[in-house]
């Protein structure tokens, strides 16, 4: 997979993208984890979404925040973060400039990253939160949500427990005119340890979604 170094708000940014032959493949953007507490793009949860999106049609870029890897920074608590997800998408959208579709997807910190980025930019036709960690993080911008979307967690999760996701689920039910898909993994814990019992009914789970929200929109 080509490493790539592309022009971010504080620098260069360090990513890995995974074309498709058709120039009218569908675009996925992968967000990582807390770098505070390692989170990289190569975390496994974000590799593995990244080579679910590849397999599903989707041309596919994850990067490093700034400050993480060859990326160029430092931690900005998230404002920073929502930059340099907006000039990756930027990156991204320019080098294809056919595709009709664009989703993201991140994980714990790159989940909360990701719903931002998808108030912002109007094009994102649906997102994948995994661990989004509602109990850390503010999630009320979502007013309305723009797009419908899955959110995945594992119910025996003690950094983002599953009853404050629930809520979180619940609360976005309530909008009109999207759809919340909500999944909860059982036995898994936030970082889906166990490759068989959790990481891969997770990727399943969005591979899943994702195939039918594909066929939907191409009616």
């Amino acid at each position: 997979m080509p490493e790539l170094i592309f022009p971010g708000p504080e620098g260069r940014l360090e990513g890995r993208y995974h074309p498709q032959p058709k120039p009218d493949a569908p675009l996925a953007i992968i967000l990582h984890p807390n770098p505070q507490y390692g989170g990289t793009m190569n975390n496994r949860v974000v590799y593995n979404l990244h080579y679910a999106f590849h397999r599903m049609g989707f041309t596919v870029l994850r990067f490093n925040f700034r400050g993480v890897g060859r990326s160029q920074g430092e931690f900005d608590q998230g404002i920073g973060e929502l930059s340099d997800a907006a000039s990756a998408l930027d990156y991204l959208q320019a080098m294809n400039p056919n595709s009709k579709h664009c989703w993201v997807a991140g994980f714990s910190f790159g989940a909360w990253i990701g719903m931002q980025l998808l108030m912002r930019r109007p094009e994102i036709t649906g997102f994948v939160s995994v661990s989004p960690p509602a109990n850390m993080y503010d999630f009320s911008f979502l007013a309305p949500c723009p797009s419908s979307g899955l959110i995945v967690n594992g119910n025996a999760d003690r950094v983002a427990p599953a009853k404050d996701t629930s809520a979180l689920v619940a609360k976005l039910r309530e909008q009109k005119g999207i759809t919340i898909t909500h999944q909860e993994i059982e036995g898994a814990d936030h970082f889906f340890r166990d490759d068989e019992a959790h990481m891969k009914p997770m990727i399943d789970t969005v591979q899943t979604y994702v195939r039918r929200r594909l066929t939907e929109s191409t009616r």
